[in-house]
């Protein structure tokens, strides 16, 4: 709460100081090549303090500033709206909001920093996760079902905004290509601890007490009293830890290992139908930038009939998962927001398993189908809600199979995904799809929604399943069969896996 109302009141200092005028005409005219004019307009026509507009790089900078004013006043506003909360349920749903506009604030905050070495692909995703905070702030008091008296006083302009600043800024969404080696801001000691298959850890957490704590929590808890800004190495012993844990925010650089999947296991219950929000059902909750797991399996243990249920959540960007196991029901594995990598894993589940609005890569993973409460199964819910987010899932030479308790059974259909929001984007790259994918190969979200405006394609996929003859005639899907087009969802493009993954010495194929 108090980092809240710190980052709610600070204002960046980026543009000359002094007042500066431009007219209605200029403000109507530069609006007018936005997505949402009128609170461009008003916001812009009413402060003359964001700079002379001459160009559209000035635009931009203006679009930012009123951008970030607007997400402090409407986190500021939402603070004042706790004693409304009339319900438990209320009050989840309005506390997921403060935090998510924190969160936002920083994202915002850091396209306008001087100090922040950043291009426009970074500008592009971390304006892409302020717009994704904000539509999670307003599904919990859906999913809840609670949407009908604090959400309504929280509804502003701010989406809005940040959809014009998305559309002023797309265009250059290309990457220099690296270096042969480590990124240059990796520390010498940072790359000689990533180059070892065993890292010396900082920290032991172990049941038995023979490591520095018996919980993760605790673990994570001590280490901002720690020094140092280095990667932060946590080793968990084999057992079971019986935990939900977040990473906030302040913890970046953190990597956790553990002894292999289905000997280190971290488990958790909560769920939507308990009465918590799908962003705080996750069994581990990821924010800090540039996690690293590796060896464990997380596990949310909710069941079907709890619906929404998280085993994990990440919104750090720059983050990857490598040889992990993930195992749910509905829900499963929350890859909200920014550039996020995962090797060599698996993920188990039955509706929307992968699902959220990062930009994200699979790669050499099995994705397994469980048996459904209702018959029907969808791998994916891609969760893109403006067509100029340069988010997507991307699942590149993975195995998409049933679970041994799907096996032999039959009547179940099970789809490669369904559109959860308008601009769902969700690609398959060679990968061995089995004989329980449907013909259709994917679902309907209600009606007609977004059946236009989704990107959905396979290119070069195999198996009993791969045949796309019988697919949808979808005016989103595509039948890719150009390798450039495939090329966009690759390590290399979709996430410029390239300038970031040699740091991680988690093995990646940067093409196709």
């Amino acid at each position: 709460m108090k980092t809240f109302l710190f980052l709610a009141t600070v204002v960046v200092g980026v543009f000359v100081s002094g007042v500066y005028s431009y007219t209605k005409s200029e403000v109507t005219s530069w609006c007018n090549e936005t997505p949402h004019p009128q609170p461009c307009e008003h916001f812009l026509g009413t402060n003359s303090n964001y700079g002379s507009i001459k160009q559209k790089p000035d635009f931009l900078k203006a679009l930012l500033k009123v951008t970030l004013d607007r997400a402090k006043y409407a986190g500021s506003h939402t603070l004042t709206l706790g004693p409304k909360c009339r319900n438990n349920r209320e009050k989840a749903a309005w506390s997921d909001c403060l935090e998510l506009y924190e969160y936002t604030i920083s994202k915002i905050n850091k396209t306008v920093d001087p100090y922040q070495k950043c291009n426009k692909v970074d500008i592009q995703t971390w304006l892409s996760t302020a717009l994704t905070n904000i539509e999670t702030c307003k599904a919990g008091f859906e999913e809840l079902g609670v949407s009908d008296y604090v959400w309504p006083l929280m509804n502003n302009n701010v989406s809005a905004l940040i959809s014009n600043t998305l559309a002023m800024n797309k265009g250059g969404n290309t990457y220099s290509a690296p270096k042969v080696g480590f990124p240059t801001w990796v520390k010498p000691g940072d790359r000689k601890l990533l180059q070892t298959s065993t890292p010396k850890a900082n920290m032991v957490v172990a049941q038995d007490g023979s490591g520095n704590y018996k919980t993760i929590r605790d673990a994570i808890a001590a280490v901002p009293k720690r020094s140092g800004n280095g990667r932060y190495v946590i080793h968990v012993k084999a057992g079971v830890y019986k935990e939900n844990i977040e990473i906030g925010s302040k913890l970046k650089n953190i990597m956790i290992f553990g002894d292999g999947i289905g000997k280190t296991i971290i488990t958790g219950s909560k769920s939507v139908g308990g009465g918590t929000t799908t962003f705080k059902s996750a069994t581990l909750a990821v924010v800090g930038d540039g996690f690293i797991g590796r060896g464990f399996t997380i596990r949310n243990t909710a069941g079907p009939q709890n619906h929404q249920a998280v085993a994990m959540r990440s919104g750090s960007d720059l983050s990857v998962f490598y040889q992990c196991s993930f195992e749910g029901y509905q829900d499963t594995l929350y890859t909200h927001s920014d550039r996020q990598f995962y090797r060599e894993c698996d993920i188990y589940g039955t509706v929307d398993f992968i699902f959220g609005n990062a930009a994200v890569v699979f790669q050499n993973c099995n994705i397994y189908a469980r048996k459904p409460p209702n018959k029907t199964n969808t791998l994916t819910a891609q969760g893109r809600t403006d067509e100029n987010q340069n988010t997507g899932i991307s699942i590149q030479n993975c195995r998409i199979t049933a679970a041994p308790d799907l096996k032999g059974v039959s009547g179940v259909k099970t789809y490669l995904g369904r559109p959860w929001k308008q601009y769902s984007r969700t690609v398959f790259l060679k990968s061995n799809l089995d004989s329980l994918i449907d013909p259709a190969g994917w679902m309907p979200w209600s009606g007609n929604f977004a059946l236009s405006t989704l990107y959905y394609g396979e290119y070069m996929n195999t198996g009993p399943g791969s045949s796309t003859a019988k697919r949808v005639n979808w005016k989103g899907y595509h039948v890719i069969t150009s390798s450039s087009e495939a090329a966009k969802f690759t390590v290399g493009n979709f996430i410029a896996g390239g300038s970031w993954l040699p740091a991680t010495n988690v093995p990646f194929t940067s093409s196709l």
